[in-house]
């Protein structure tokens, strides 16, 4: 899993709070969020199957 910018805001991940994870729907798509959009709850979109969450 090779992802450098938020999925959410397009921010590089750097520094601490940052995560990468599997979509919770599909388990195919990879979803990066940064701190401050973990923090915010901005709405992500899984790049494969379109799944919208926070």
């Amino acid at each position: 899993m090779e992802v450098e910018h938020c999925t959410s805001c397009g921010r590089g991940l750097v520094g601490d709070g940052w995560v990468i994870f599997k979509c919770p729907n599909c388990g195919e798509g990879v979803i990066a969020r940064c701190k401050n959009c973990r923090d915010q709850a901005i709405e992500y979109v899984c790049p494969v199957c379109g799944w919208r969450g926070p």
